[in-house]
């Protein structure tokens, strides 16, 4: 049975947010944001106890969690219908769950992790929009916004498995753009380095040398990308679709510099 929302004094938009892989860094950023501005939001992940903090910290008068792994197909149709349960609809899909578990050239890639990349990054992703668009979006419309990278969108060395899923994510994007149109709205971010902890590789102990290769002088953080979010999934963007935002502190702007 769907509950009903509780006065709590604060901001209602009456709209519903399912973000996949929230419990920490940049789904967690995102679910802020949606919170902030008066959505419900159900969060998934794989670990239960991170999941009720998360649920916690961000309120659970307006946040609900579900625990499980992305790319398995009966956790995607339960999160699904846990939100409607819950909430009554899904009207915004947030597609942030991925992995990265492999580091080095892509000549002595394992095939079987480049796989394991794919389904948890990208075939996720799918599954999650066909449920979300069978149970409300494709009579009620809505918004999905997918986490890409620009890995994605430029050579990746090291961590080319993680960049081909995320270029993948990318098309994936326009595809569903293309079919869910008119009522359906679907754009993708694609950040540079954020300060998480599945990005903390990249940048610990030589944070303040990784920030001077961005003309913004600083990394990203989730609070960047939750923005981004917030405005692909409102009003104002509602004549945007099919796109990539790069959320990237500029850094493409040192593409041919020497």
């Amino acid at each position: 049975m769907t509950q009903q929302p509780k006065d709590t004094g604060r901001p209602d938009s009456g709209k519903v947010a399912l973000i996949t892989g929230a419990s920490r860094g940049i789904g967690y950023g995102i679910a802020e944001a949606l919170v902030a501005r008066g959505d419900r939001v159900c969060i998934t992940g794989r670990g239960e106890d991170a999941l009720k903090e998360a649920v916690e910290r961000l309120g659970a008068d307006r946040v609900i969690g579900f625990p499980g792994k992305a790319h398995d197909e009966a956790h995607q149709a339960a999160a699904v219908e846990r939100t409607m349960e819950e909430f009554g609809r899904v009207d915004y899909l947030v597609n942030n769950a991925g992995t990265n578990p492999v580091f080095g050239p892509m000549a002595e890639l394992d095939l079987g992790v480049a796989r394991k990349v794919y389904e948890t990054n990208v075939i996720s992703a799918l599954g999650f929009a066909q449920h979300t668009w069978r149970v409300w979006q494709k009579d009620h419309g809505g918004a999905i916004v997918n986490i890409a990278s620009i890995a994605g969108v430029s050579a990746s060395p090291f961590i080319g498995a993680y960049g081909m899923s995320k270029a993948a994510m990318v098309n994936l994007t326009l595809q569903l753009a293309h079919e869910f149109a008119p009522g359906v709205r679907v754009n993708a971010i694609a950040p540079a380095v954020i300060k998480t902890r599945f990005a903390q590789a990249i940048y610990e102990g030589r944070e303040a040398e990784a920030a001077a290769s961005y003309p913004l002088g600083r990394l990203g953080v989730p609070e960047d990308v939750g923005g981004a979010a917030a405005f692909l999934t409102s009003d104002q963007s509602d004549w945007i679709t099919g796109q990539t935002l790069a959320v990237d502190g500029g850094i493409f702007l040192n593409a041919g510099v020497h």
